[in-house]
């Protein structure tokens, strides 16, 4: 089962997170607490990024999609994108995303390395990579963990924001920054800075 059989209105999901994290089953809804973006994060960190009417919005490691679905919500003049590596994270998301009746969100399964950011035109991160570190929470044990691989992932995410033009956005949320080039300045944070806002100039 990939939601909730016993459904709430879709706007009263919206009201709190524990009403929110009841779309999923009970093992998911568990991980919400490290693993799964805040509402109201979500809900600020998707003001910033839909700046334009239509903005294309990757959530990069996007879970079981609360972010995009929040976003998608809170934000209905753009569009959000998840891409997640765990197949069955993204099954939950699209079963959530179709309960919910929302129409702006779209959820990709593979890895964001085979993705071409240029197709999109801001960004969200919730520090996905940091799993890999050793002594971490992981969300399960079926991927592949390594310190290579968390350089690995930044490096690549760094040179491809890099390329990205001028006056793109990106929301870091528990960010150690390592992703984030020089030519990102901060324009504003939230949450005791856990929640920071980028623009490239």
């Amino acid at each position: 089962m990939y939601v909730n059989e016993k459904k709430l209105p879709a706007n009263r999901y919206f009201t709190s997170d524990s009403n929110f994290n009841t779309i999923y089953p009970e093992r998911i809804r568990s991980l919400a607490v490290r693993h799964w973006t805040p509402l109201n994060v979500a809900r600020r960190a998707s003001f910033f990024l839909a700046s334009e009417n239509g903005a294309r919005i990757l959530d990069i490691g996007s879970g079981v999609g609360k972010f995009c679905l929040a976003g998608a919500y809170y934000s209905p003049g753009a569009h959000f994108y998840g891409v997640e590596q765990r197949k069955d994270l993204v099954t939950y998301a699209q079963a959530a995303a179709n309960v919910l009746g929302l129409q702006n969100v779209s959820f990709i399964h593979g890895n964001f390395t085979q993705l071409d950011l240029r197709n999109y035109d801001h960004f969200y991160f919730y520090n996905s990579f940091y799993e890999n570190l050793a002594g971490t929470d992981k969300i399960d044990e079926r991927i592949v963990y390594s310190g290579e691989l968390y350089n690995y992932y930044n490096r690549y995410l760094y040179k491809q924001l890099e390329q990205m033009p001028a006056a793109t956005r990106l929301a870091t949320f528990y960010s150690l920054e390592d992703e984030v080039p020089g030519d990102y300045h901060i324009v504003g944070s939230e949450m005791d800075n856990l929640l920071k806002f980028w623009i490239k100039i």
